[in-house]
C-alpha cells in the first residue's frame, strides 16, 4: 500500500513537473514571437525610411539639375511655354505609365482634393514662381527657396500637431546656413536686380507647396503616386493651356535647336515626371518636414553641375556649406515625430 502511494506520488510529481515544463516553454515560444515581430517591424520601418529619404533625394537631384538645363531652354523657349509642356508631357507619361499599373477607382470626394493638391503642388507652385524669378534675381529666388523647411515645419505644427522639437529647429538652422553660404559664395560678385513683389511671389510658391506637402499627406497613404500625379497633372495642364496657347502657337520650330528640344525632355520627364513619383512616394514614407528638408540639395546639385559644366568652381566655401546641409538632414531625421512622443506617452 506504502508502496503504491509513493509511485502515485511520483507520477502526480512528473506531470507537475511536464506541465510546469510545457507552460514555461509555451510561454518563452510566444515571447520570441512577439520579440521576433517587434524586430521585423523595425527592420521594416528602417527600411521603409532608407526608401524614402532616396526617394527625396533623387527628386531634388532631379529638381536641382533642372537650374543650368532649364535655364538654357529658356533662352529659345518662354517660361510659361516650358511650364505648360512640363505639365501636358507628364500628364502623359503618368497616363500612360498607369496602364501597367494596377487600376484605382478615386471616388469624387477625392477627386475634388487631388484638384486642390495640383494648384497647391503645381500651378501655385510652379507658375507663381516662374513669375516670380521672371521680376527678381536668381540669388533671391535661391534665398527665399530656403524657407521651404521653416514654413513646412509651421504648417505641420499647426494642421498636423507635429512638435516643433529644439532638434528640428536646430536641424533647419544649420541646413539653411549651409544651403545660404552655398549660394552666396555661388553668386558672389554678381549683379542683384531683386524686387520685392519677385521675392514675395517665390516666397507664396514655397508656402503653396509647404501646405501640399502637410495637407495633403493624407491622399498620398490612400493612392498610389501614379493614380495621384495623372490626374494632379491634368488638372494643372487644364489651368495653364489657356494662359500659354498664345506662346505656344508662336513658336518657330524650325528654328528651335536640337539641343534645347533635348533640354526641354529633361525637365519634362526629368524634372515632372520622375521627380514628381519620387516625391510623391517620399511623401508616403517620411515627415513632411523631412521632406523638405531635402530641398537645400538643389543648390548643391546645381552647384556640382555648374561645376562639371565648367561654369562654376569648388572652394572650402562650399565643402563647409554642404557639410553643413548633410548635417542639418541629419539633426532633422533625428528628431521625435507626433508619434514618437505619443508611443512615450503610453509606455508611460
Amino acid at each position: 500500500m506504502t508502496k503504491l502511494l509513493v509511485n502515485s506520488s511520483n507520477s502526480e510529481n512528473t506531470r507537475i513537473k511536464n506541465y510546469l515544463c510545457s507552460r514555461f516553454l509555451f510561454s518563452d515560444v510566444i515571447f520570441i514571437k512577439k520579440t521576433y515581430r517587434k524586430l521585423n517591424l523595425i527592420n521594416m520601418n528602417k527600411s521603409k525610411n532608407l526608401y524614402g529619404h532616396l526617394f527625396a533625394l533623387t527628386a531634388n537631384v532631379m529638381w536641382g539639375l533642372m537650374a543650368p538645363i532649364g535655364k538654357s531652354a529658356l533662352q529659345e523657349f518662354s517660361a510659361l511655354s516650358v511650364t505648360t509642356f512640363r505639365m501636358v508631357g507628364a500628364a502623359a507619361a503618368f497616363w500612360l505609365l498607369s496602364i501597367f499599373c494596377k487600376q484605382e477607382q478615386v471616388n469624387h470626394r477625392d477627386m475634388l482634393r487631388i484638384f486642390f493638391a495640383s494648384l497647391f503642388a503645381l500651378v501655385f507652385n510652379q507658375g507663381v514662381f516662374i513669375f516670380g524669378l521672371s521680376m527678381t534675381s536668381p540669388i533671391d529666388a535661391s534665398i527665399v527657396t530656403t524657407t521651404l523647411p521653416i514654413v513646412t515645419m509651421i504648417v505641420a505644427a499647426i494642421y498636423l500637431k507635429e512638435p516643433i522639437t529644439n532638434k528640428k529647429v536646430l536641424g533647419i538652422f544649420v541646413g539653411a546656413m549651409g544651403a545660404l553660404i552655398l549660394i552666396l559664395s555661388s553668386q558672389a560678385g554678381s549683379n542683384g536686380n531683386g524686387s520685392l513683389i519677385g521675392d514675395l511671389l517665390c516666397l507664396t510658391a514655397q508656402i503653396s507647396f509647404s501646405i501640399y506637402l502637410t495637407v495633403f499627406k493624407g491622399l498620398t497613404q490612400q493612392y498610389s503616386a501614379v493614380t495621384i500625379n495623372k490626374w494632379m497633372f491634368v488638372y494643372a495642364s487644364m489651368c495653364y493651356i489657356p494662359f500659354s496657347y498664345y506662346d505656344i502657337s508662336t513658336i518657330q520650330w524650325a528654328s528651335i535647336s536640337t539641343i534645347a528640344i533635348v533640354q526641354v525632355l529633361y525637365v519634362v520627364l526629368g524634372g515632372s515626371f520622375l521627380a514628381y513619383l519620387c516625391i510623391m512616394t517620399a511623401q508616403k514614407l517620411l515627415r513632411p518636414t523631412v521632406v523638405s528638408m531635402y530641398n537645400y540639395m538643389q543648390p548643391i546639385v546645381a552647384t556640382i553641375a555648374a561645376i562639371i559644366m565648367g561654369i562654376g568652381s569648388f572652394g572650402w566655401q562650399k565643402g563647409v556649406a554642404i557639410a553643413l546641409v548633410f548635417l542639418g538632414v541629419y539633426i532633422v531625421t533625428q528628431s521625435k515625430s507626433r508619434a514618437d512622443f505619443e508611443k512615450i506617452g503610453k509606455e508611460l
